[in-house]
């Protein structure tokens, strides 16, 4: 009786070490793909508790979290013949367990190296003013070229972006005398369309002031009107030459219409005795 239960002590303790052994934990994080006899199980286990056959099973996990991976700095020639040098940095996931962790030894370092000539490809296709400017199309082309043989390591490609352009100091300093000399030129034709238009609105002026006299006038008693304003002690007013003009020729008209007073007789010579 006493060995009876001695040995099914031992055979519960035995299985216990069996099943203990053969229980794994799957984190949130993870997906874990089963191999028996070395050969992998269709689909994948998901979180939690997973037990496994003691001996014949093999799991491997894979993390299924958006990995960022920054693509080491790539020096390149445009197709402008501008030498740069450009980095960026990679967004992925793992959508197929299975796949990443059959079908490529180290999917990690795969996607890397993918995206490292890619982005050399992409800077010899492209000018300078794409890469400093059109960045969006670039990163679409960008995350094609490297999502094509990633797809078929189970892996996603979410987002490639180029963080950095490096550009040359001698090209930079030619980029910045352009620049400024754009500045300028758009400040002096500026400046040249405002004096134009102010020689327009002048020579318009005048003319007005031409057909009527009396805008001159008026022009000049609201100068002195602005100028009484400032509460001046002392007003100096010019004095313009239309005005004279104008005096001139009312002087004229009226010496016209005045008819001229007749000149008289000299007296007759007194003769002496």
């Amino acid at each position: 009786m006493e060995g009876t239960v001695v040995a099914v002590v031992l055979v519960a303790l035995v299985a216990l070490l069996v099943l203990r052994s053969g229980m794994r934990v799957v984190n949130q994080v993870e997906r874990g793909v089963v191999f028996r006899w070395g050969k992998a199980r269709p689909g994948h286990r998901n979180p939690g508790i997973t037990f496994l056959i003691p001996f014949a099973d093999r799991m491997r996990k894979v993390n299924v979290q958006v990995v960022t991976m920054p693509v080491p700095t790539q020096e390149g020639i445009t197709k402008d013949n501008v030498s740069v040098k450009v980095d960026a940095v990679v967004y992925f996931r793992v959508v197929d367990p299975a796949r990443a962790a059959i079908e490529v030894q180290d999917y990690v370092f795969a996607v890397g190296q993918v995206a490292q000539s890619s982005l050399r490809s992409i800077i010899g296709k492209s000018d300078l003013d794409d890469l400093l400017s059109d960045r969006e199309r670039l990163h679409e082309g960008l995350a094609l070229m490297i999502d094509s043989p990633a797809a078929g390591w189970g892996v996603h490609i979410d987002r490639v972006e180029i963080k950095d352009v490096q550009l040359p100091e001698s090209l930079k300093r030619s980029m910045s005398r352009q620049a400024e000399a754009e500045r300028e030129r758009r400040a002096r034709v500026i400046t040249a369309d405002g004096e134009f238009q102010a020689a327009q609105q002048l020579a318009n002026a005048s003319r007005i002031m031409s057909d009527t006299p009396e805008a001159m006038q008026l022009r000049l008693l609201q100068t002195v009107v602005e100028v009484a304003a400032e509460k001046n002690s002392t007003l100096v007013m010019p004095f313009p030459v239309e005005l004279l003009r104008y005096f001139d020729k009312a002087a004229r008209q009226f010496g016209a219409t005045t008819p001229a007073a007749p000149v008289p007789a000299p007296a007759p010579p007194v003769e002496q005795p």
